[in-house]
């Protein structure tokens, strides 16, 4: 398939600045998107998106499925009940380079909250959308889910160990 002749960038959404002290797919993405339209580029080449294991490498996804929860924005959910505003404050500083255990620390407990508050009060549609989501993407899911309650419980421990 031939392609007409364009240009583009070579950006991960993690290292876009974001207000916790990393890039997301959220309003700096949109922003990102709309930048390259308005200076003319066609492309935009995101590097795996997958969650990533030692060293945060993009390159070292634990899922070739799987989202990576770095890059979900947590603006997005308190827009949909699943976090309170005051939940984003004290986050990891949002200019310099990416402090990926002070973005994982930070992101993963209000990811958590944000799970517990869905759990407790999310309308039908949401959980359905939640459960078809589920039953749709079993192939691999189950498994992951399984994989990462292991990871956790072991604290990261390789899996041939």
């Amino acid at each position: 398939m031939l392609l007409p002749r364009c240009s583009g960038v070579l950006l991960h959404p993690t290292a876009l600045p974001g207000p916790h002290g990393i890039g997301s797919i959220g309003a700096e993405a949109r922003a990102f998107v709309d930048f390259l339209a308005t200076a003319g580029q066609r492309v935009w080449q995101m590097l795996p998106l997958g969650p990533t294991g030692l060293g945060d490498s993009p390159y070292n996804a634990l899922s070739a499925f799987a989202g990576n929860p770095l890059l979900i924005d947590l603006s997005t959910l308190v827009a949909w009940g699943d976090l309170n505003p005051v939940d984003l404050d004290g986050g990891p500083p949002s200019d310099g380079p990416v402090d990926f255990p002070a973005a994982h620390r930070f992101k993963e407990s209000r990811l958590v909250r944000a799970a517990a508050n869905f759990l407790a009060q999310a309308d039908r549609r949401r959980r359905e959308d939640l459960a078809r989501f589920c039953a749709e993407q079993s192939s691999w899911l189950d498994d992951y889910a399984l994989f990462v309650a292991l990871r956790s419980h072991f604290h990261g421990t390789s899996w041939q160990q």
